[in-house]
């Protein structure tokens, strides 16, 4: 996959290289993905992060239940396999949308519910003052994890700074002001939201465990999974298999970033599928005793849930402005929530 990888270290120091940031704003832009080597976020950071996760994964169905707060939408705890609906399950101008596609670019067709399950943990500050207390719940903290609080936080936070960082150099290529995107972030409810696929149970080729779908946010990161599956497409409609290489975290486009550039960033479009890839490192986990639960370390950065999306500076005047008029960024996300089957009817 020849996304760039974009190294964040001068910017870290204060180096703002043009160049660099119009590199940043045109991935974003061209592709709906990005890779970014972070100093700050190491290999060992991860690690520590995936070892944890996969036990936690790895225990009893009832003791995860008790982390369950449908209530809330699933905005905080662990949401069970078969409980969210990959949105081309239910979107039907999607479905009429896959169906154009050449057949090498089409999604595998989701038949039900996704098979993966999530932990969501909210990183950084909550606004003291919100209309969305839902979308701003307590965290939920499992038994037998001392360490969960410590570890949850230090990588969330360490992903954090790295989207801020990428955000002011997509704003500066985009030709706004560098705060432009993390101004309205400041107080969003960013989620730290590692998914958990049981691949002894569902490690078949061809299994679906995130169906096609966008992400509702501003920017989400990932580090690097233990086992691959990960399928983006880029803007031009083809299907990638994503390879992050060692060290690396990928970025994607999320839906509120698309709202805030009036379309000329759309969010990208992915899936997560049982490939061949992911049989042979099943294999070789096998071999080495390891656990079969891929883990993706995935954060999602949001605009705040009181801030206003609308297209920014130039974007306002874009001839695709008005399919994205104002609106608040917590009313949105309850929106898509609904048809995802996340949110709770009142």
């Amino acid at each position: 996959m020849d996304l760039p990888v974009i190294d964040l270290s001068p910017s870290l120091s204060g180096e703002w290289d043009p160049l660099l940031c119009a590199e940043v704003s045109r991935s974003l832009r061209e592709t709906g993905a990005l890779l970014v080597k972070d100093p700050r976020c190491t290999v060992e950071d991860n690690d520590r992060f995936i070892d944890m996760m996969e036990r936690y994964f790895s225990k009893p169905r009832d003791f995860k239940h008790r982390h369950e707060r449908p209530h809330l939408h699933y905005q905080v705890g662990v949401t069970p396999e078969k409980v969210e609906v990959p949105r081309s399950l239910v979107d039907e101008e999607m479905q009429e949308k896959l169906k154009a596609m050449p057949k090498e670019n089409q999604p595998n067709t989701p038949v039900g519910p996704d098979l993966k399950w999530r932990y969501f943990w909210r990183i950084g500050p909550r606004p003291s003052n919100t209309r969305f207390q839902e979308l701003n719940a307590e965290p939920v903290i499992p038994e037998g994890f001392p360490e969960w609080k410590e570890t949850m936080d230090s990588w969330g936070y360490k992903m954090i700074a790295a989207i801020e960082v990428v955000a002011e150099m997509a704003a500066i290529g985009f030709g706004l002001p560098k705060d432009a995107f993390t101004s309205l972030m400041k107080l969003g409810p960013h989620l730290l939201a590692p998914t958990g696929s049981d691949l002894q149970k569902y490690g078949q080729e061809g299994t679906i465990f995130a169906g096609y779908h966008y992400d509702l946010n501003f920017l989400t990161i990932h580090g690097r999974s233990r086992f691959p599956g990960l399928n983006i497409w880029l803007r031009n409609g083809q299907k990638v298999e994503v390879k992050v290489p060692i060290g690396c975290l990928l970025i994607q486009t999320g839906k509120q970033i698309e709202w805030l550039t009036g379309g000329d960033c759309i969010a990208g479009m992915h899936e997560v599928v049982a490939t061949k890839r992911t049989l042979d490192a099943i294999s070789l986990a096998q071999e080495q005793n390891r656990s079969l639960w891929r883990v993706s370390s995935t954060l999602f950065a949001h605009i705040a849930s009181d801030a206003v999306l609308k297209p920014l500076g130039h974007f306002a005047e874009s001839p695709l402005a008005s399919k994205y008029p104002p609106m608040c960024a917590g009313e949105y996300v309850e929106q898509e929530l609904s048809v995802i089957n996340l949110k709770g009817k009142k």
